[in-house]
């Protein structure tokens, strides 16, 4: 296997009483696109958010090209990386959310450019060229100047994933990102996301879209009560999903709600 681009291990996480993730262990290859799939309350989310420190973890590791994300190694007790060391590592791991999060007295292009400018510290030409190559790949280089709320839903979500494209992540983080959107809108953005596949980019996604998860993810996680239960080549996955009594019942459910 080649080596992990994203390598997680023995990953725990409680809030107060209630233990949300159970002992995580994960590897993602460079050029992987994983999907993880599983019920309200399985811990998806809270593992996304764990990768790049969104939310803090208890115990265990994880380190994105080698590094460990949110705490410096050495030493017996765990010491969290200061804000300023967390920012460079941040800017690694691009994440988009269920709801848009865009600026909404910036315009499309505007809050492409700000973390580029902000954070990777390119100059506003430069940062200029590459938001509007990137909206112009999500097919809104019409929309360059509009604000959020000129734009639909399915156009702001894509504002989202330029955006984190933009940065040059290592590996992107996708969190539900068509759960907010009218039915009609959805598969503009998974088209999006399908091409970033095809291109390599390393994705870790969440979705209830179990088409796409079969059509573009490399593998599916099926995780329940906060533990991987499953993990497999998506199609694999799906075809023997009847010798898995849970995976069989998510999955029913899934097709009512569709």
């Amino acid at each position: 296997m080649p080596q992990s681009l994203v390598q997680i291990r023995g990953l725990k996480k409680s809030f107060g009483s209630l233990r949300v993730l159970d002992g995580i262990d994960l590897d993602v290859a460079k050029g992987e696109a994983v999907c993880v799939i599983g019920p309200s309350g399985s811990g998806k989310t809270t593992l996304l958010r764990c990768i790049n420190l969104l939310e803090p973890y208890d115990q265990g590791s994880i380190k994105v090209d080698g590094t460990e994300i949110g705490y410096e190694e050495g030493g017996s007790t765990r010491k969290r990386r200061s804000e300023r060391a967390l920012a460079p590592i941040r800017a690694d791991i691009g994440m988009v959310f269920q709801l848009f999060n865009l600026f909404p007295h910036l315009t499309a292009l505007e809050n492409v450019m700000l973390g580029l400018t902000k954070v990777r510290g390119i100059s506003k030409a430069e940062a200029k060229d590459r938001a509007g190559h990137w909206l112009n790949r999500v097919g809104l280089s019409d929309k360059l100047q509009s604000l959020p709320s000129q734009l639909s839903g399915g156009q702001q979500q894509r504002v989202g994933i330029a955006r984190a494209v933009a940065m040059g992540p290592k590996v992107l983080l996708l969190d539900e990102i068509t759960s907010a959107l009218d039915p009609e809108l959805v598969g503009e953005v998974l088209s999006v996301v399908q091409g970033l596949a095809r291109d390599g980019m390393t994705m870790i996604v969440v979705t209830h879209e179990m088409t796409f998860a079969r059509d573009v993810g490399s593998r599916i996680i099926f995780m329940d009560e906060g533990r991987v239960v499953i993990d497999g080549p998506s199609r694999d996955v799906l075809a023997n999903a009847s010798q898995n009594e849970r995976l069989k019942s998510f999955l029913a459910r899934i097709e009512m709600k569709h």
